[in-house]
């Protein structure tokens, strides 16, 4: 029999990820061509400059896309990240039949009905593995593994700069800038820390795991977030006191109200327990808890950031693209007829631990305790400490909207007997 024709693939940008993608399709070309069913030919790589690419071959490399996406390759795998112009390079190959591959979750968090569309129109595949932590196979199991299920819950770490930071404050007692500077040094922040320090980054990525869990379409302008610049190391210091760990959550769940079902979808610090999965994952690690009416809980953990994990994610996509292209498949399209409206933060039931600062006389905590209850929040437990002349009263509650839960703080804040509120925290994992 002839042998099969070559699957031929552009690489879109050469970073970290792009050269990871390239050597391993260079040591593993053997393995992959009896893994396909063809030989993976690497046809082009486009990058702005590449006299900065030494490491791969020069005969490779253009500034070109525009003619590398229309020349006869089969696959496009786009390491690039940011909106445009990339949006527009996977939509021209998309229509033009070519199956794309991407690691670009700030792309899909916005675009993915129309880069869907497009490749249900042309019959391509779309493949983003990599968009969401890293190495660890997430989005296959929650788009295909669990097709049959119903989940319930999606809640993880999905960013490792803010968990070093994060892990970092708890096991020395470091403020928050002093474990950012440190996360600098070692490598694990960037120089401009804001898309993870503030969420964004997480953000991005809640909406992807919404929308693949919940068969609906979530944007990460739907998605509520906060960042962890306010998280000081007396709020970990009072996570430990309760047996409580602090953690930047992504938190995807189904919530159902008077029979009709919506999505809550946050990213924000919470307090969880030491016992519960998630705390024990530290450093920069990412991990993933699910919860599903059949399969039960669940848990997902490994690197989630990283040259060479994330382009083992890409690769992964990239043997199953080729492998429909030899073989006349097709994967899996997009999933979104529940289409399940995003719930508004301010009515997402939740928890919150709430430290105050005030004076050490009598009746202060009735006073507090009448606010909570005018707002119809209960409490569950209460913690009050004296001093000289003040005391710290710290307060956990039972679970509420987060209107009412933030009404309740703010009257609290202006009592007369009530100095300052010291911090306010969601608390997560927990039954309620």
């Amino acid at each position: 029999m002839p042998a099969p024709a070559p699957i031929k693939v552009a690489l879109l940008g050469c970073g970290t990820v792009g050269t990871e993608v390239v050597r391993l399709l260079t040591d593993q070309a053997p393995d992959l061509t009896a893994r396909v069913g063809a030989p993976v030919e690497l046809a082009g790589i486009a990058v702005r400059k590449p006299n900065k690419h030494r490491e791969v071959p020069a005969e490779l490399l253009t500034t070109d896309v525009d003619a590398l996406l229309e020349s006869d390759v089969d696959v496009v795998v786009e390491v690039i990240g940011g909106i445009e112009p990339v949006r527009t390079w996977l939509l021209k190959a998309l229509n033009a039949g070519k199956s794309v591959v991407t690691a670009n979750k700030a792309l899909l968090a916005e675009h993915s009905a129309e880069l869907f569309e497009a490749a249900d129109r042309s019959g391509a595949d779309l493949y983003f593995e990599a968009a969401v932590a890293g190495a660890i196979p997430l989005l296959r199991p929650l788009r295909e593994s669990l097709a049959g299920d119903r989940i319930t819950r999606v809640m993880g770490i999905v960013n490792g700069t803010t968990n070093f930071i994060l892990s970092g404050m708890d096991a020395t007692g470091a403020g928050y800038g002093e474990a950012l500077e440190e996360a600098t040094r070692l490598g694990y922040a960037e120089a401009d820390p804001t898309a993870d320090v503030d969420g964004f980054d997480a953000a991005s990525k809640a909406a992807i795991l919404a929308s693949l869990a919940f068969h609906s379409r979530v944007t990460a302008a739907e998605v509520h977030r906060e960042g962890i610049a306010s998280v000081s190391a007396a709020d970990i210091a009072a996570a430990k006191g309760l047996g409580r760990t602090v953690k930047l959550l992504a938190i995807c769940e189904r919530v159902t109200q008077g029979g009709a079902e919506s999505v809550s979808v946050r990213v924000h610090p919470a307090m969880i327990p030491r016992t519960h999965p998630l705390a024990g994952v530290h450093g920069a690690f990412n991990a993933v808890f699910v919860e599903a009416d059949a399969a039960g809980e669940m848990m997902f953990y490994g690197k989630g950031a990283g040259g060479a994990p994330t382009a083992s994610a890409v690769l992964g996509d990239l043997v199953a693209v080729a492998r429909n292209r030899v073989q006349g498949g097709r994967g899996p399209r997009e999933s979104a007829y529940a289409a399940l409206p995003a719930r508004p933060m301010g009515q997402t039931p939740t928890r919150y631990h709430i430290s105050l600062d005030v004076a050490d006389k009598p009746g202060v905590l009735s006073q507090v305790a009448a606010v909570f209850a005018e707002h119809d929040v209960s409490i569950a437990a209460v913690r009050q400490e004296g001093r000289v002349d003040d005391a710290g009263l710290v307060i956990v509650t039972h679970a509420a909207t987060d209107a009412a839960l933030r009404s309740t703080v703010d009257k609290i804040g202006g009592l007369p007997v009530v100095r300052e509120v010291v911090s306010v925290m969601r608390v997560e994992g927990e039954e309620t």
